[in-house]
């Protein structure tokens, strides 16, 4: 991907910026303010968006973060954003599951028009998880591979280990385990008899055999 001119890369930074900035108040004006920023954790920054500059970018941020920190396109893969984003769209119009309190919770919240939720769904699809092929994987079912499986198996379709390199990885697999501890995944350090341990270096290990290089 080809690098953004300076000038334009710190002038969508501020832009990001200023729409989460916005969000952040009205979560603090909102009597439901703790409940939506708890939605989602707080640890994919602006920045970090693929092809910060295209439509698909600045509709994620101006939209999403209306309502809960900013989502990572690769938290779900391509088939479920399409169902994902129509479902938020219905809440940003004050219509969903909790009736009249949606409709309040949703006060001052903008939703997308149909040429803008289609951009925002193809972005997000376009930059989405790529599932692990487990013919290509088999070691996933075996002992090496097992923290990985279950560790991320909990919040989406398991990675493809070249999606990024050993390095890269690791930055990765650090920003998971704050979510998990924020979602309160079933991953700590102390888990209930017959839970599943966070073993992290066996992840790591699993995930710079199989990386990108």
């Amino acid at each position: 991907m080809r690098a953004l001119p300076l000038l334009l890369f710190l002038s969508i930074n501020s832009s990001f910026a200023d729409e989460i900035a916005a969000a952040k108040r009205r979560w603090a004006d909102s009597p439901h303010g703790p409940l939506l920023e708890r939605i989602l954790p707080p640890t994919f920054e602006a920045r970090a968006l693929p092809e910060p500059g295209s439509r698909g970018a600045q509709l994620t941020v101006r939209y999403c973060v209306q309502c809960h920190n900013l989502p990572n396109p690769a938290m779900h893969h391509a088939a479920k954003w399409q169902g994902i984003v129509e479902r938020m769209v219905q809440r940003m119009e004050g219509r969903g599951n909790l009736g009249e309190l949606m409709a309040d919770m949703m006060a001052g919240v903008k939703a997308p028009s149909a040429a803008e939720t289609a951009a925002l769904v193809a972005y997000l699809q376009k930059h989405a998880q790529a599932p692990l092929d487990l013919q290509r994987y088999p070691e996933v079912f075996q002992p090496t591979g097992e923290a990985f499986r279950l560790a991320c198996n909990q919040c989406h379709v398991l990675p493809d280990p070249r999606r990024h390199t050993a390095a890269e990885w690791r930055e990765v697999v650090s920003r998971m385990q704050h979510n998990m501890q924020w979602m309160n995944r079933v991953v700590g350090s102390q888990p209930l008899p017959g839970e599943p341990q966070l073993r992290v270096e066996e992840i790591n290990a699993f995930l710079a055999k199989h990386a990108r290089r």
